[in-house]
């Protein structure tokens, strides 16, 4: 019986290492290719641009205008201090708008998905709310909020949240009815319930709606800080379109999507340590 159970042990190591290596395979494999079309990209960029000159730098820049104005900005600033201090202001507003919205979307998620008194109560104001677009809230958060950042991270939560919301309910209906029967034949407390059986297992779901309030986040960053700003990367934006600058406008452009992406990495690389599980579960 001994000898069983440490063959079962040894044989559920080795599916999950084959598992990771076959992760790993996939992820440097999707990495090559990631790598070989933006290298395409940039040669074609070049050639239309500066080598045949097919694009007007009036329109679209060529690689060296974006290099001239990523060292401006870097350097010496664009249009008034330095891209770091633009970029540092930006993460503040998206940091402090995804948190405040995940703080209040997941619970509100949980309590609509589980409690069907609760979800009708609520359901009908979310839906009233959510088809408005986050950007027509921008004029009513400036009347309440004045033009600082107060109003930024307003308008940041009310496009973060439905995400958050959505997917968490989501994930919440579709817990296995097996897992909450067995929850309560046990007698688990309600706190405890929802704290260890119903987050884990809607986690999944839970964390695909925090991928889309981050990028939501970012997307509409850059418009709330097109209005009344004095720093941020739509700051950067704003000025550069005034000025006719279009090497200036990807640099901002390009600024928004690492920032985008790099935030998104670090969100699934802490997906992947809280529901590895599932992961290794789903390649099994």
């Amino acid at each position: 019986m001994k000898a069983h159970s440490l063959n079962a042990h040894a044989v559920s190591r080795e599916k999950t290492a084959i598992a990771a290596r076959g992760n790993a395979v996939k992820f440097s494999r999707r990495m090559c290719v990631g790598m070989a079309t933006l290298v395409v990209i940039a040669v074609l960029w070049y050639v239309a641009t500066t080598g045949l000159g097919l694009i007007s730098a009036g329109r679209f820049p060529a690689p060296g205008d974006v290099e001239t104005a990523a060292v401006q900005a870097f350097v010496r600033g664009y249009p008034d201090t330095t891209l770091l201090v633009h970029v540092l202001h930006s993460l503040r507003l998206v940091a402090l708008g995804f948190l405040v919205s995940v703080t209040l979307g997941v619970p509100l998620g949980l309590l609509m998905g589980w409690n069907p008194t609760a979800e009708a109560l609520i359901n009908p104001v979310f839906l009233l709310l959510r088809p408005i677009p986050p950007l027509a809230w921008i004029p009513l958060a400036i009347l309440w909020l004045g033009l600082g950042d107060g109003a930024k991270v307003m308008v940041i939560v009310i496009a973060a949240l439905p995400p958050a919301v959505i997917s968490t309910q989501a994930g919440v209906r579709g817990v296995p009815p097996q897992i909450i029967e067995a929850a309560q034949m046990l007698g688990t407390p309600r706190l405890r319930f929802v704290t260890d059986v119903l987050a884990p297992a809607a986690a999944p779901m839970i964390f695909t709606g925090l991928r889309l309030a981050l990028q939501a986040s970012w997307t509409t960053l850059v418009a709330a800080e097109l209005v009344g700003s004095l720093a941020g990367l739509g700051y950067v934006l704003n000025v550069a379109q005034q000025d006719l600058y279009p090497g200036m406008i990807l640099v901002g452009m390009a600024a928004v999507g690492v920032l985008g992406a790099g935030s998104t990495a670090l969100l699934g690389m802490a997906e992947r340590r809280a529901i590895g599980w599932a992961q290794l579960r789903g390649a099994a």
